[in-house]
């Protein structure tokens, strides 16, 4: 991938001297900063800007090591040819007209995949801006040769973006705002070879960034694209384009309907490390403060002291530090001495910490700076929130001293910023220099805050292993029907292949006459659960399949009887014993396009589809991934003991989990698989209902 980066030598086929036109952009951009050799090509001109112009590829001195392409679409191909013919590796193909034109454009980008496996050459592209790199001063790109009027700010965040002119827009907004420097721009356009996964490898051991943030439409290597951010030691910020899923409508149970929407997608990245983003400019702010403070305090949760200049702002700053899983720090009584000796008598000391009536009294630099040293050196706080004005209310000083103590203190301070434009702007500048990301949404100053401590707590519970899932053996004639069978397998039958693998399920038998309910009712102990297995049926509650709560054997017998006028001789009555738990979970299994085998836990019952309270782990994974993905679900009360229930085992449920993503990678012809409810009792969980979908 080096030549792409840094080429000892470009040619430029379809350059131009029309300054309007793409080509002569890229001529322009790439003579601006690139120090090796350029030969603009295009029969047209016998010189562009100066450089000698040639009329084609094949009469190019010497040969080089990357060509930018910029000719029309049907060009395209024999011009490929012509790259790989005279030795050179790589392309970056920035014209458009391929497979997002429809059909013949398809067809195109085809014949470009063909070329590819045919001659070894490799493709950047088509339709992408190409590569800027901001440290270098590399600008391989058609973007607006006004971005060189903004100084090209370096930065160390790099950006992997699949829309070209998505990625030209972030890098004009960036730069021309001062919000933030780049280190590279990569657009990927339609991916015909060069894809993410190869990109993101680079980045990964690229010294020139520390971060690095992705939109992405697609992402077809999901398993390994997903391997590569576990084992990332740099933190990776995704915005996914294009979640919503229909294919979920075709889905027999509940685990693969309930992975549509993006479920799947969001929580791959989660338990892969990965911060997501739903916003562009929301992309970019996490990734700066992820850059900023990529390594923190592991046993650091995000207790964190605001500082500021209003005490509305504090108020609202608390309530978004709660929204986001944070916390309001207690202050020590080290820090509450500190401040009492610049706080005015009649002011108690408190966090949100409102600095405002002790600046009128002793100006803003000995205020703040006190307070600064006072939370640096506080081990009740892992993280600073500074509120700042620019431009007036005596709230102009020097940062430059307070940051440097809070830096030693290893706590990661992050700064909310108004004032006057033209202040705010210079103030901005110089904080970020200092090391401090600034942002003019005070919400979006504590989501970035949420996202440096979420990154360390995974780095710190999961962080960049590579879990191996070890082949899940099972010993049992049950294996033999699952073999063999196809479509949906009765909830007994899944049961039983569960039970082998090791998996806690409920006691039950299948009963052939009321008699035998009767008996078998005794011998599991009442209340007990009748059910009819209909073929083909999932959903047996929906049609009247399930009778609850059975306390004698008159029940038992009126159940038998009821069950018996809507079965057949292929068809089973179940008795079970009745489980006691109140808190119901759902556990399963799917397969997915992009990220393969994903296991799916999530609070189940009756209300599992409508609740939607749920995480899926891609396989493989281990015991940590799985304890940390039970984490991210929502209704945690449930786990930690409903309504007086004991509260969940949590090791025996990510060992559940892990059992369950082992079946899925030891036995490809299951499809589905739906533990719908696990009930909690007495702590641990218990399989109820259970339904494995095979290959028809």
């Amino acid at each position: 991938m080096k030549f792409f980066f840094e080429p000892t030598g470009i040619a430029i086929i379809g350059a131009s001297a029309n300054a309007s036109k793409g080509g002569h952009s890229i001529l322009y951009n790439v003579k601006k900063g690139f120090k090796g050799q350029i030969y603009p090509v295009n029969p047209r001109y016998p010189e562009i800007l100066g450089l000698t112009c040639y009329p084609s590829i094949a009469e190019v001195p010497i040969p080089v090591e990357l060509a930018i392409v910029f000719v029309p679409a049907y060009l395209v191909p024999q011009t490929l040819r012509d790259c790989a013919s005279r030795g050179i590796p790589g392309v970056i193909v920035e014209s458009g007209g391929f497979a997002e034109t429809g059909e013949s454009g398809k067809a195109l980008q085809d014949e470009l995949k063909q070329i590819r496996q045919e001659t070894g050459i490799r493709i950047w592209g088509p339709n992408c801006m190409g590569v800027v790199d901001a440290v270098r001063k590399h600008v391989f790109s058609f973007l607006t040769p006004t971005v060189w009027d903004y100084g090209l700010l370096p930065g160390n965040v790099s950006l992997i973006v699949q829309s070209g002119m998505l990625a030209g827009g972030f890098l004009i907004d960036a730069m021309s705002h001062g919000v933030m420097g780049i280190s590279k721009a990569l657009s990927i356009g339609n991916k015909v070879d060069v894809e993410e996964c190869e990109l993101l490898e680079y980045l990964i051991h690229d010294p020139d960034t520390k971060a690095i943030a992705m939109y992405l439409e697609s992402i077809p290597n999901g398993t390994r694209f997903i391997s590569m951010c576990k084992t990332a030691t740099k933190p990776v910020v995704v915005l996914k384009g294009g979640k919503s899923q229909d294919g979920a409508r075709a889905a027999m149970s509940h685990t693969a309907s309930m992975a549509g929407d993006g479920a799947v997608i969001s929580s791959a990245l989660t338990q892969a490390g990965v911060i997501e983003a739903h916003d562009f400019k929301q992309m970019m702010d996490i990734s700066r403060a992820l850059a900023t403070f990529p390594d923190i305090d592991p046993r650091a949760t995000g207790r964190t002291a605001i500082l500021t200049f209003s005490g509305g702002a504090g108020i609202v700053s608390a309530d978004f530090l709660n929204e986001q899983g944070l916390s309001v720090a207690s202050l020590s009584e080290s820090t509450q001495k500190s401040l009492k000796a610049v706080f005015p008598d009649w002011m108690p000391v408190s966090n949100p910490i409102d600095l405002w009536p002790a600046v009128e009294q002793h100006g803003g630099q000995k205020t703040y700076q006190t307070a600064m040293a006072a939370v640096s050196q506080d081990p009740n706080i892992d993280a600073v929130l500074l509120h700042l004005y620019s431009g007036g209310f005596a709230l102009n000083f020097d940062m430059e001293p307070m940051m440097e103590q809070v830096r030693q203190a290893g706590k990661p301070v992050f700064a909310w910023l108004l004032g006057d434009r033209d202040h705010a702007q210079k103030t901005q500048t110089m904080l970020q220099a200092l090391g401090i990301p600034v942002y003019r949404e005070l919400f979006r100053s504590v989501e970035c805050i949420q996202a440096v401590f979420q990154r360390s707590q995974w780095m710190h519970r999961v962080g960049c292993q590579k879990p191996v899932m070890h082949p899940l053996q099972i010993d049992h004639p049950v294996l033999n029907v699952v073999k063999h069978a196809h479509g949906i397998l009765d909830e007994h039958l899944s049961k039983q292949f569960l039970c082998a693998a090791g998996i806690p399920v409920v006691a039950e038998t299948v009963v052939n006459s009321r008699e035998e309910a009767v008996t078998a009712a005794h011998e599991l102990t009442f209340p007990v659960v009748m059910k009819g297995l209909l073929q083909g049926v999932v959903h047996k509650s929906e049609h009247g399949l399930v009778h609850l709560r059975l306390n004698s054997e008159a029940d038992v017998a009126q159940a038998f009887e009821a069950l018996s006028q809507v079965i057949d001789n292929q068809d089973k009555i179940l008795l079970q014993q009745e489980v006691s738990g109140r808190a119901e979970l759902i556990v399963g299994m799917t397969r997915d396009s992009q990220f393969g085998p994903c296991v799916m836990c999530g609070i189940g019952g009756v209300l599992a589809e409508a609740i939607q309270d749920r995480v899926f782990l891609a396989t493989p994974f281990g015991m940590e991934e799985a304890l940390y993905m039970m984490d991210c679900l929502k209704f945690q009360c449930i786990l930690n003991g409903f309504r007086g229930e004991a509260p969940l085992d949590r090791p025996l449920l990510a060992d559940i989990l892990v059992r369950i993503g082992r079946i899925a990678e030891s036995y490809p012809a299951i499809l589905e698989m739906d533990i719908n409810p696990l009930i909690i009792e007495n702590g641990r969980p218990v399989a109820v209902d259970a339904t494995i979908v095979l290959q028809e």
